[in-house]
């Protein structure tokens, strides 16, 4: 019974003083991941930042992203490791999805590594197709790059 009490993850703004957590996490999850400024700058600028918070494991996941002229941009999408296969990225991208509604965007756009056959799967089920590649978007070690694959759902909005 305690199960039925206990409230699931829930949403929260991302805020200047939640950025040590939220670096623990991004830390954790990639091998190249976005710095404290990346975090503060995308803040700076007034982008989407929600978190979601859960009271027993504490930071589950995050989005950031960017809106634009009848569009939205999804530059980070993270889930705790710990926290992953539990249907939390789903949860990030129906709140993001919402958002989107909520300003009547047309389109959500995101870019993905193209190794990431996980996330590229996740995506595709949500509805995003593969529309463009991005040749040596991301870092990958030893004066590497790697591939982005650029996504898009449409949101019959705009």
């Amino acid at each position: 019974m305690s199960a039925l009490l206990q409230p699931g993850p829930q949403l929260h703004p991302m805020q200047y003083g939640d950025l040590d957590q939220v670096l623990a996490v991004e830390r954790a999850a990639y091998s190249f991941p976005w710095t404290r400024g990346n975090f503060i700058d995308s803040l700076a600028a007034g982008y989407l930042a929600e978190m979601l918070l859960d009271d027993r494991a504490g930071l589950v996941g995050y989005y950031v992203a960017m809106a634009g002229v009848d569009e939205m941009h999804l530059l980070n999408l993270t889930v705790a490791p710990a926290q992953q296969r539990r249907g939390h990225s789903r949860s990030l991208l129906d709140a993001l999805e919402r958002r989107c509604r909520e300003r009547h965007l047309a389109t959500l756009w995101l870019e993905v590594r193209a190794s990431n056959a996980r996330a590229r799967q996740v995506y595709a089920r949500r509805g995003f197709a593969e529309v463009g590649l991005r040749r040596g978007y991301y870092p990958a070690g030893k004066a590497q790059r790697e591939d982005a694959i650029v996504m898009s759902l449409p949101l019959g909005e705009g």
